[in-house]
């Protein structure tokens, strides 16, 4: 399993990175979403996925709970890095 979750080097010093190319679904959003879990509110994630499910996937499931994906950039090797901001703490009503 190739995981990471880390201050990325190509990525501003707040962005998680987690590489996930060699999962499958549906632990490649399983992974993504533990790694999200564990982000502020606001935080960055870059996420390395590889094929289209897999992208196809995160990036819906992230939308569909209310993170915003910022990037989707294929890379040379034919990876994708998707960069996901996790969704505001919801306020409290008074």
């Amino acid at each position: 399993m190739n995981e990471t979750l880390i201050p990325g080097q190509d990525e501003p010093a707040n962005t998680a990175v987690l590489d996930i190319t060699g999962e499958k679904c549906p632990m490649t959003f399983v992974r993504t979403r533990l790694a999200l879990d564990v982000l502020p509110p606001g935080g960055l994630l870059a996420v390395r996925l590889m094929g289209e499910e897999p992208h196809r996937n995160v990036s819906r499931s992230a939308r569909a709970l209310g993170h915003v994906v910022l990037a989707d950039a294929p890379q040379p090797d034919g990876s994708v890095v998707l960069t996901i901001r996790k969704k505001e703490a919801a306020s409290a009503s008074v």
